[in-house]
This record gives structure tokens, sequence and C-alpha cells, in this order.
């Protein structure tokens, strides 16, 4: 196969230090002759970049090894060598990387002027506190108290309307969940476990952490269920709709198949659907099954990945009393999936979220309800625009992870993440340090709080509830097709 990349390196400049080749983790760089030399297999990563005390490294696209075609592109003919030399599917990792650009960046948000004037988030509160969880119906006071009936789920406060998605432990390293627990902890936000399991040392954050049932049911026990901040049923997700999740057995090691409860080095695959559940009527028996074994304290949601009759299914998961709903929609990430799923299947967030609330709305169900979404947020701005289509909560994950080092190379499901975040080799996971990774996530989230403060005031909005949903505050300003 034709390399994509290629490391060039200033031999002037060069120390030969090789710090470069024993920090890269693919072996795209060895000593030959007295000098550092490519050897193949870049992907990109920038390791030796960080690493290089002369900055004389840099790495360089290959320029293209076939013949232009207007209708077989590099890419496609790369696809097709790949499979004809492996005879396998194709697997890469983090969300769909076509050249398609984003809706998000098609839309602009309105303004407050003269009739409806702006406030100043610096002099006046704006308030951006939410809640997850299932809203009461109507609101029951006696005597000048409001009431609490016994069978209402509390409800979840996050001090933002931001949510880290679910990375499981074994598509991420333990420092790299460690560092999202500990930013959730901090934040007073919400993290998702993933579909692996939780670690024992994690659970001083549980009040922060939703615990997620998948397909698969890894380490599902009393406590994983009982000692969280809220419980979630995985039936689909964004970068790869209607498959399983798949973690590779090279990543499945000791402390892996501990808390997964599976053999060491084996595939963790993930059946595509959950057996037990085949229609609403089946999803609405396993959600009364975890209320009643959490006792009612607890907040079950329904996670789901965007698809084409998204309204409808969203409308039969709150009949079927789901707390919360998460829509995770294309171009969102994950550990490994078949490329012809992730770049292929679903629907843009912002194509299904704006369904979802509508559907929800015209069947008088949205108020009871917390919906959540994510898919390729990748700023403030993408956050601010999928509250206003119809969110509660936005959902990051990936932009999380770059926070935290990550350079989206898509190679996480090899296992070899030279930054220590999707790896589980013991030399790569030490060079991430959670307490400075946490810190740069703490300080991104903040930073996007603070701007969502910002566009409020500038809307002439007091409170990020008065946001979502509200699409006439939105334009879009891209193509139009008939």
């Amino acid at each position: 196969m034709p390399e994509r990349f290629v490391p060039t390196i200033n031999y002037d400049l060069c120390r030969v230090c090789k710090r470069c080749i024993n920090d890269c983790s693919y072996q795209a760089l060895e000593f030959k002759e007295s000098r550092v030399v490519p050897s193949g297999g870049c992907v990109a990563c920038g390791r030796c970049l960080s690493v290089c005390p002369a900055n004389c490294i840099e790495i360089r696209p290959v320029p293209p090894q076939f013949a232009p075609h207007g209708n077989w592109s590099e890419r496609s003919r790369r696809s097709i060598m790949a499979q004809a030399n492996s005879g396998g599917v194709l697997l890469s990792s983090c969300g769909a990387d076509d050249e398609q650009p984003s809706i998000f960046d098609d839309m602009l948000l309105d303004a407050a002027q003269v009739t409806n004037p702006s406030i100043d988030p610096l002099r006046e509160p704006v308030e951006t506190v939410t809640y997850l969880g299932r809203r009461p119906g109507r609101l029951e006071v006696c005597d000048g108290k409001i009431m609490i009936n016994e069978g209402d789920t509390p409800l979840i406060r996050m001090d933002m309307p931001l949510m880290f998605g679910h990375i499981s432990l074994g598509a991420i390293s333990y420092n790299a969940q460690k560092a999202l627990f500990m930013a959730a902890k901090e934040l007073n936000i919400v993290a998702g476990s993933g579909e692996g399991g939780l670690h024992p040392d994690f659970y001083q954050y549980a009040d922060r952490i939703c615990s997620e049932v998948a397909s698969g049911r890894f380490g599902i026990k009393p406590e994983y269920l009982k000692g969280v901040a809220a419980v979630e049923i995985k039936i689909g997700q964004g970068a790869k709709p209607g498959h399983g999740g798949h973690l590779p057995g090279e990543k499945v090691t000791t402390m892996i198949s501990e808390t997964r409860m599976i053999p060491r080095g084996t595939d963790a695959l993930s059946p595509y659907p959950h057996h037990d559940i085949y229609s609403i009527e089946d999803l609405a028996q396993l959600i009364s099954v975890l209320k009643e074994s959490t006792e009612y304290r607890l907040p079950v949601g329904v996670k789901i990945a965007a698809v084409h009759n998204v309204g409808a299914i969203a409308s039969g998961i709150v009949r079927a009393g789901a707390d919360f709903l998460t829509v995770d929609g294309y171009k969102g990430g994950t550990g490994a999936a078949p490329r012809v799923i992730r770049d292929h299947a679903g629907l843009p967030i912002e194509v299904a979220i704006a369904a979802v609330d509508r559907r929800l709305t015209q069947e008088g169900l949205r108020n009871r309800v917390t919906v959540c979404a994510g898919g390729g947020i990748r700023s403030s701005a993408d956050m601010i625009k999928v509250l206003a289509l119809g969110a509660d909560v936005a959902m990051v994950s990936t932009s999380a992870m770059i926070a935290m080092g990550c350079t989206v190379c898509q190679q996480c499901h090899r296992g070899l993440c030279s930054w220590g975040i999707a790896t589980q080799r013991d030399d790569l996971c030490a060079r991430l340090d959670s307490d400075i990774a946490a810190a740069r996530i703490i300080r991104l989230f903040r930073a996007w709080n603070e701007e969502l403060r910002e566009v409020l005031g500038a809307m002439g909005i007091d409170a990020v509830d008065s946001l979502v949903g509200n699409r006439d505050r939105l334009r879009y300003r891209g193509p139009n097709p008939k």
C-alpha cells in the first residue's frame, strides 16, 4: 500500500537523540546509517514533533500516487487495494471523516437588537444550569410547599448543558477515563462509563457517572447500577448504527478482563441487538426492571443512533418510561467500527435532533424527558446550535480527548496510541497524566460555558432553557436542495 504520510528530517538540525524513534509506537522511524530515517507506517499522530528537542521533523502528506479521476478518488482506490490485500472488513476509529461539510457550519445565530435588548452576562445573571432526568407532569403544591411524590425520580443537577459521552475503559486507558471522571466531578456534570463496566477505583466519582447497559452486558453487577448517578440503556451509537460494540483482543488486558468479566485477550464483541429487546414493550420492561432494581432513585435513559425514523423511535422510548433520551448522530466518535458503516450509515445530529424535538412536542411528550444530543460537536458554537435545534444537553467525547492530547489519527482500534489515550500498553498509558488531562478538559468546558453565556446574552436570553428548541433563532445559509 502506498504511504499516506512521511516524516521528513532536517539533518542539519537533528541531534541524533533518537527520542522520535523511542516515542513512535507505530515504528515509523528507525536508525540507519548513523541517521534517523522513515521506515513506513506513519499515521501523522504528531508524537515525534512533540518530543523532538531540535524541532527538525515535519510530517508531510505523500503526494497523490494515482492518476487523477473524477469518479475514482484516491481514497476509494486505497480502500480497494487494502481489501484486496487483507480480504477483510476495513476498521477505523473516530467519526466519519468524509469531506462533506458539517451542517452546523451553515447555521447562523440570531442576536438581540432594540425591541428585545441584549443582556450583559458580566453584569446580569445568565443561567446555564440544567437537569438530567424526567420532569414531573405538574407541580404539586400543598400549604405553600412543593410536594415531591415518592415515585418521582430525583433529577441530576448539572452546572452546564454539557456531558461526556460514553467511552469505555478498554477503548481508552485507565488514565484517560480517570481524567474524564475527575473533570466531570469538578465541573458538576455527568460522564458516561461506556459499556465496559466500571473499575473499582472510579466509584469515588460515582455521583457524576452514568452507567451504560449495552447488549454485551459487560461488567454489570449491583454496585455498577446502584452506586452511580444514572443508568443508560445503549441501543445504538452514532458512529455505527445497528452495530454492536467492538473491543479488539489486543486491548483486553488483565485489568480490562477483570472489569468487563471476560477472558483476557479475547475480542469483546457486543451483539448487534439486545437479545431481550425486540420491541418497544421489551424495552419498557427493561426500563422498569432497572428502575425497580435501583429503587427508583436513579434516572434511567436510553441511547439511540440517529437514523431515518428517529422521531417515531424517540416517541416510543419516552412512552416506554425513559427518563432521558440520548441521540447520537452521524460523525459521532468510536474506538473501532467498520468504515463502511461509520462513513455511510445514520443521520447528522443537526437533522435528527430537530426531528426528535418536533415529534415529541407534537405528541405532548417533550416536557417529560431530557434530550441529550451528540455526534461531531466541535465547539461552543456547535453546542449552542444543537441546543437551539432541540437538545437539553450536548454530549461531547472526541473534543474532550483532543483536549487531553488526541490528534485524531484514527488509529484507536490498533491500541498503539502514542499519547496514552486509546491504548492499554503500560509504557504508552504512562505518557498521559490524569491530573494534567483533567485540568485541560476543565478549562475547555468552562470556556465553552462562558461562551454560551456570552451568546445567550447577545440573543437576549437569560436562561439556557429558553434557548432549547428555539429554532426561530437559527438561520440556514447553505445550499437549498430541491
